[in-house]
């Protein structure tokens, strides 16, 4: 998505450890307007897979997720980091190891909301290392669920694990692909 990679050129910033700052449009600072673009593009990338839920986990994805849901018809639901008194009886529960924020998260779904009948689009705005998504991934193994199709915002390719993902069958899509970034530029995958 050129609007995507025009974005990240314009308002992204690289800062050390190869983090990625979007704030200003993607996971902090909203743009609802761009939101809505990337809610559109990723409806019509996964619009045969026949999806009727999409899964993200807590907090960055909850609003591309909401959009993508939104424009799809399809109800979101989002893994918890910790699991809370308000989740009671069965739950899946997955380890996933945040790149951000180097630390292990406990993921958690009430076993009431994903579903074996369920298809699944699993939707996040950053692919680096893939811990995320394969936390996400474990959930539906879990609850007999199949992963329909993975939603990214912006993947980093130079980790690999969107092409392991791929090369695994894996539909997946990002709409920017950084195949390197330095403190002055950011290269995109062609």
């Amino acid at each position: 998505m050129k609007q995507m990679e025009e974005k990240i050129l314009r308002e992204g910033q690289v800062l050390p450890g190869d983090i990625l700052k979007v704030g200003s449009f993607l996971n902090q600072n909203i743009d609802t307007v761009f939101l809505g673009e990337m809610a559109r593009e990723f409806a019509r990338l996964f619009a045969d897979e026949g999806i009727n839920k999409v899964l993200t986990i807590e907090a960055s994805g909850i609003a591309i997720a909401t959009a993508v849901g939104l424009e799809m018809g399809v109800p979101v639901l989002f893994a918890k980091k910790h699991r809370t008194s308000n989740v009671d009886g069965g739950v899946y529960t997955a380890k996933v190891h945040s790149f951000t924020h180097n630390e292990d998260y406990n993921v958690v779904v009430s076993s009431d909301y994903l579903l074996p009948t369920d298809r699944v689009l699993l939707v996040d705005d950053f692919l680096a290392n893939g811990q995320a998504l394969n936390g996400l991934m474990d959930l539906c193994r879990q609850a007999g669920a199949e992963v329909a199709g993975v939603a990214i915002a912006i993947e980093k390719c130079f980790s690999g694990a969107g092409d392991k993902l791929r090369a695994q069958g894996v539909h997946l899509e990002s709409l920017a692909m950084i195949e390197s970034m330095t403190d002055d530029e950011v290269i995109f995958r062609s």
